[in-house]
């Protein structure tokens, strides 16, 4: 298992990050390929590319207020 995907999962679901920013990072965190475009979000957009790059600190602008 990798355990630096786990962790950062549960850290995100914890802070109450956006859902469609949360699912966007896992798929790009695991290569999947992108949403089909008419179900793009901006969060979801955001959290693929930051999951590509394996950024572990972006979601911090996607938590729910």
């Amino acid at each position: 298992m990798n355990m630096q995907y786990y962790n950062a999962v549960v850290e995100m679901e914890k802070a109450g990050v956006d859902p469609e920013f949360l699912q966007g990072w896992q798929g790009g965190y695991l290569l999947n390929p992108m949403r089909e475009e008419q179900r793009l979000t901006e969060a979801y957009e955001a959290g693929y590319a930051a999951g590509q790059e394996k950024d572990m600190e972006a979601y911090k602008e996607w938590i729910a207020a």
